[in-house]
């Protein structure tokens, strides 16, 4: 038998030394949040671990185990004739479950009695999860940033997506958290990730980037909706160097326009969204907007977001949060182009050289 414990911290270094990093939990577990690249090869699905854990609670751990066996066995030979029959003798998957148990050793142990060499995670997810929680700091501490700041609709995504296809690294929070981090910031058909998995996606980002250059990361709150951001992190960029992008009030219009044009296929989604603005800009002005969106008059209602609720206090909200906001140097867009923004950042990089 070749089957190899490891601890979390030994495997989170080595993540790309494995043939294969196999999930041995069940559906629910992996989409709450999984180790990068994790396959998630159940030993019971969702399921059958209802099944068995109400046979545990209700009738005896005896019985539970022995159908939990014949369910496990099952499963795992299914697991073995898909995935595994054209796998050559030198395949090495690393091996999870929720705390290193038997869900993940009965996996291990037959593929260990075929002849490969498995490393079995110590703890399982668990201590992978404490061991995350632990390294971020540090994954942060290494890194330099350059905090992208702006008004809403100045194109600060747009700038990111350009400094990634010049090469630049780039750690995208709104993308990670399937949010545009404001109230009308949710993205239809794509609902936010859990807290543990947009930790983990976070973690992934950080140990990929060289130290010895720059991340660019766009100014964010704490949370980026229902998500929060490391603590760690939103320190380390509250203290970092900051960029202000600057665009003309009219492309910030049509810049919303283009990015949030779902609000225009969807006018009972967009006034949805805009109740959550009843507390901070009153019924009256809400109603207001609302007929105008169900008039078709998306364009001078999105105008009046900007200037009306998320431009008052900006800069001085910006200034409050990030200590090097005050001494930003300017990036002046033209428009709101790609072309621009790829050229934008390409004259930052060609500075920060």
């Amino acid at each position: 038998m070749s089957v190899h414990p490891i601890p979390a911290a030994e495997a989170m270094a080595r993540l790309e030394g494995f043939s294969a990093i196999i999930d041995a939990r069940s559906e629910g577990e992996h989409a709450e949040d999984h180790l990068p690249g994790a396959l998630n090869w159940p030993s019971l699905n969702n399921a059958e671990r209802v099944r068995v854990g109400t046979l545990y609670k209700q009738v005896s751990p005896f019985e539970a185990q022995k159908i939990g066996a014949a369910l496990v066995a099952r499963n795992i030979a299914a697991h073995i004739e898909r995935e595994v029959l054209d796998k050559p003798k030198n395949w090495q998957p690393l091996i999870y479950c929720w705390r290193g148990g038997k869900r993940s050793n009965s996996l291990a142990l037959i593929l260990g009695q075929i002849g490969f060499r498995v490393h079995l995670l110590e703890g399982g997810y668990k201590a992978f999860r404490s061991a995350l929680l632990a390294d971020l700091p540090a994954q942060v501490a290494r890194l330099n940033f350059r905090v992208v700041c702006g008004p809403t609709g100045s194109g600060k995504t747009r700038l990111l997506q350009a400094l990634r296809e010049e090469g630049a690294q780039v750690l995208d929070l709104e993308e990670l958290a399937s949010h545009r981090s404001s109230v009308l910031g949710m993205i239809p058909g794509r609902p936010q990730p859990t807290q543990k998995r947009f930790d983990t996606l976070v973690w992934d980002a950080l140990r990929q980037f060289d130290a010895t250059r720059p991340v660019y990361v766009e100014a964010e709150s704490k949370k980026v909706g229902n998500l929060a951001v490391p603590d760690s992190l939103i320190l380390a960029m509250r203290d970092s160097p900051c960029l202000l992008l600057q665009l003309a009030d009219d492309e910030r219009v049509a810049l919303l326009l283009e990015d949030y044009a779902f609000f225009a296929r969807d006018t009972d989604f967009f006034c949805r969204r805009l109740d959550a603005l009843i507390a901070l800009r009153g019924k009256a002005v809400i109603d207001e907007w609302k007929a105008l969106v169900k008039d078709g008059q998306i364009e001078p209602v999105v105008r009046a977001l900007l200037l009306q609720h998320y431009d008052p206090g900006y800069a001085s909200s910006t200034r409050r949060n990030f200590n090097r906001f005050g001494d930003a140097p300017i990036l002046a867009a033209c428009d709101r182009s790609m072309a621009t923004m790829r050229t934008l950042a390409r004259d930052l990089m060609a500075s920060e050289n």
